[in-house]
């Protein structure tokens, strides 16, 4: 499993020995069971996971008491609740298993020691939180500007595998929708 992640790695930085043996060492492999949350609303993240295969979702309750899903990670790629992790506060989202999941994780603490003994993974750290802003920045301009039918034909160009994977309530809500609406919106591009 971790090979998966040292292969994504090395296609953004290059790493010494010493560093792989270092991720090695501080990323730890879990499998979890699909519709399982593994970590809770109103606690502190515990883990960054690297999602070796699977899909994860970020999503808290609203007002109404219904789940609103704020986020879809299709892998490879890092997933938890990103400020709450780095900042170390309490999220308000649930992290939970679509899917059956094998990820690599890592504590906050195990992180900000790796970090600290190597400047690759310093760096490579600050860019996957600089592109975890940017997929902020962009979802938040996309949900303003664009239609619901243009976020589903978006969303289904870049990650055509999630409809495959993911209920079509969690895509609905990721999408700012109703799962009627998104049904209706996918009937019209079929027909």
């Amino acid at each position: 499993m971790q090979e998966k992640l040292l292969d994504f790695i090395a296609s953004k930085v290059e790493m010494t020995t010493n560093e792989i043996m270092l991720c090695k060492e501080y990323f730890e492999p879990v499998s979890y069971p699909k519709n399982v949350i593994i970590e809770e609303a109103g606690k502190i993240p515990q883990y960054l996971y690297y999602i070796v295969s699977g899909y994860l979702r970020l999503f808290h309750y609203n007002e109404s008491g219904e789940e609103v899903t704020t986020h879809i990670n299709c892998p490879p790629g890092f997933f938890t609740s990103y400020a709450c992790f780095n900042n170390r506060k309490k999220s308000d989202e649930n992290v939970e298993c679509v899917t059956a999941c094998e990820l690599l994780r890592i504590t906050k603490e195990n992180l900000d020691l790796f970090t600290a003994e190597s400047s690759v993974m310093k760096d490579f750290s600050i860019s996957v939180f600089q592109q975890s802003i940017e997929y902020n920045e962009n979802r938040s301009k996309e949900l303003a500007t664009l239609t619901a039918g243009q976020r589903y034909k978006r969303l289904i160009e870049e990650h055509p595998d999630i409809l495959q994977n993911v209920p079509i309530q969690y895509i609905a809500s990721f999408l700012g929708m109703k799962p009627e609406s998104l049904s209706r919106i996918r009937r019209k591009i079929i027909s």
